[in-house]
């Protein structure tokens, strides 16, 4: 586990600690009553605690925002048992749980502000002239993430208590601990969408032309076929560059690898032999968009454009338990595998290795390391990459709703 997973575990128990030994002094002084009817009250008071966290962490999962803010507050008002509290980023107020914002709510952001100078928690008077206000104490809680203060929380008490200072600084760290995770999540989708970018920016400008100038050859001397080869050209450039989601299924990703294959079919003629071995019941499983089409690209390009004899291609997709496993596999110029050991490392840049690199890293980043590319190779002996594909995992659903051929 790396040192920030660490971190986010600690702040989660220190805050479920903190916050549950708070709301368990709560609820034996007020004596609220629990529906479970069987434990302690400290380990009733626990429940309500993780249970109060885990439906505050959704909304602020997506970021501090008006509506985040305003859905958390409320959650994280019940956490702290306060009698107000509010969620700022550095300028404004987001949202406010509770009573008093009519005459706190302006004069908060100065508070706030003191305490962005110091980036540390504070806790103050409210000097409130409203004999009937109940928020007499403040304790301001800043809420950090990768560019540093983003803004604070702030609960309000009816008086001094260590205890609140305590719990209001700790449910703080939580909070900031989801919006690092926020931010995690759109740093992840803004380097999947640019290394999808790389890919496209890898289809071979030399294939679209060559593929044109292929279908061109046929207009006069067969019509029928440079229809269909036409129809299949803008097929497979409608799903290469299509602009909404990152994962796709593999019955879409193996119609678009046959499309790209009847082109280049249409260049190099019988010179490309192509195997299809496709178990049907894997057709629906997810993976990352455009994880195949660039291997098989690979592939042609080892086999035809770098060799003047025949070349095959064999794409194997068959179940395996748990897992989809598809092997593409060339008999082409292969590679050296210390070369190759340098692509995937992002060491060495090569065409012969066009978008190894990109396809392993990304198939880690979404299932793990144990799932890169597996690829066996040498210098003239061809080429043979394996991939595992996990038919269930959390977080990995296909947008993909188009019939394939199959």
């Amino acid at each position: 586990m790396t040192g920030m997973g660490m971190a986010a575990l600690a702040a989660a128990g220190a805050v479920l600690l903190v916050a549950g030994i708070a709301l368990g002094r709560l609820t034996a002084r007020r004596g609220v009553k629990s529906d479970l009817d069987l434990g302690t009250p400290v380990e009733r008071a626990t429940f309500h605690t993780l249970h109060t966290a885990s439906l505050a962490a959704p909304p602020l999962r997506a970021g501090l925002t008006e509506d985040t803010a305003r859905k958390a507050a409320r959650r994280l008002r019940s956490l702290l048992g306060t009698e107000a509290l509010c969620l700022t980023d550095r300028e404004f107020v987001l949202a406010w749980d509770g009573p008093g914002a009519d005459h706190h709510e302006q004069r908060v952001m100065v508070r706030v502000a003191e305490m962005l100078d110091s980036g540390r928690s504070q806790s103050v008077h409210t000097e409130c002239e409203d004999l009937e206000c109940p928020l007499r104490w403040a304790v301001i809680a800043p809420l950090t993430g990768e560019e540093g203060v983003l803004g604070a929380l702030v609960a309000y008490g009816s008086r001094e208590s260590a205890v609140l200072v305590r719990a209001a600084t700790e449910v703080a760290r939580w909070v900031s601990v989801q919006l690092e995770l926020a931010e995690l999540d759109r740093s992840r989708t803004r380097l999947i969408e640019a290394e999808i970018r790389a890919l496209r920016a890898q289809i071979s400008p030399h294939f679209i032309f060559n593929s044109l100038a292929a279908i061109a050859s046929f207009v006069r001397t067969d019509p029928e076929r440079a229809r269909e080869l036409l129809l299949e050209f803008a097929d497979f450039t409608r799903y290469s560059f299509r602009r909404h989601g990152e994962f796709t299924n593999l019955a879409d990703e193996l119609r678009s690898i046959e499309q790209y294959l009847a082109l280049a079919g249409a260049r190099f003629g019988e010179r490309l032999k192509v195997t299809l071995q496709v178990a049907p019941e894997v057709l629906p499983v997810t993976l990352p968009f455009l994880c195949l089409q660039p291997l098989v690209e690979n592939a042609v390009k080892h086999g035809l454009e770098d060799s003047k004899s025949e070349c095959r291609v064999t794409i194997a997709a068959r179940d395996a338990g748990a897992e989809a496993m598809v092997t593409i596999e060339d008999d082409g110029v292969g590679m050296d595998p210390a070369v190759l050991r340098g692509i995937l490392a992002g060491e060495l840049t090569s065409s012969s290795g066009i978008g190894l690199s990109n396809v392993d890293e990304r198939l880690r980043q979404v299932y793990g390391d144990e799932h890169g590319l597996v690829i066996e190779t040498g210098v003239g002996a061809g080429m043979k990459i394996t991939i595992r594909i996990p038919k269930y995992r959390a977080g990995v659903h296909s947008s993909a709703g188009r019939r394939s051929g199959y």
